[in-house]
């Protein structure tokens, strides 16, 4: 298995305790003094060839300096007047606005900025190689799946329904459990259920995505997997410079993939992944 970086930059315990740090200035510089500059969405729609089913993105992007932080959301759920907000306001004063989406990407902004995905950070980089959609996805896939260490027959629930990571699951040996807010089924007519919290009891481990965190369902995932000691990874566009700040609390891996995503560029691309040292929980 390819190694991953294990050395995390100042775990938190809760998400609400990384808030007040970043509130506070306890991780960096006063957020009242960063200001975000740019505001932007990216919408995708996407088959797959020679997939049955397709789905569409939509995620909120927001610009500090170099870096860009990112949070997903419903399609058609962000409104006009949020980039209006954010552009030009200080990352304290968007700590506090009304849209989660908006909250999210402005502390993964702010993380990104002070603690850049880099080896000094805990960070492995795992190249992507260029090729099609689908080839870019199945590749990501494998990144995230060799995070799970897990014997095969092991079930994992699946939060956030991406059809290459079940692939990935499926061609180790692993069972699964397809969660996704809006139900449905997978591409293979698997059906998936919409209770993550009831059907992470019937599992091994989580893989869970960083959308969870615009939705507040990454919490209470979290706190069942630190209670019951299963592995959690997250595989992050949404936050990916805030969720390796849980490893070691609930969080046992991170593949993170900040802006620019893989579904953007047919060209080489890269992931970065953390784990905790010595694969504690």
């Amino acid at each position: 298995m390819t190694p991953v970086g294990v050395r995390p930059t100042a775990p938190c315990r809760t998400y609400d305790d990384l808030v007040a740090q970043v509130r506070a200035g306890a991780l960096g510089p006063d957020p009242r003094t960063r200001r975000v500059a740019v505001a932007f969405t990216t919408r995708q729609a996407v088959r797959h060839d020679g997939r049955g089913t397709g789905y569409r993105n939509e995620v909120l992007s927001l610009r500090l300096a170099e870096a860009v932080g990112s949070c997903a959301v419903e399609p058609g759920e962000l409104p006009d007047t949020a980039l209006d907000d954010c552009v030009g306001a200080d990352v304290a004063r968007l700590l506090e606005h009304p849209l989660a989406a908006v909250r999210v990407a402005a502390l993964d902004a702010y993380l990104m900025h002070i603690t850049p995905h880099t080896p000094d950070h805990g960070a492995l980089p795992t190249p992507l190689p260029a090729g099609s959609s689908l080839e870019k996805s199945e590749a990501r896939a494998r990144a995230v799946v060799e995070l799970l260490d897990l014997p095969a027959g092991a079930t994992v629930l699946v939060v956030g329904v991406v059809n290459s990571l079940l692939a990935a699951l499926r061609s180790r040996g692993l069972g699964y459990v397809p969660c996704d807010l809006k139900g449905g089924v997978t591409e293979w007519e698997e059906p998936v259920v919409m209770d993550a919290l009831a059907a992470a009891a019937r599992c091994d481990a989580l893989l869970v995505s960083g959308m969870t965190l615009g939705n507040g369902s990454f919490e209470p995932l979290r706190e069942h997997a630190l209670r019951h000691g299963k592995q959690l990874v997250m595989f992050a566009q949404t936050g990916s410079a805030v969720l390796p700040r849980f490893l070691g609390h609930g969080v046992s891996a991170v593949c993170a993939e900040p802006y620019p995503f893989f579904w953007l560029d047919g060209g080489p691309g890269v992931v970065h992944r953390y784990r905790c040292a010595g694969g504690a929980r």
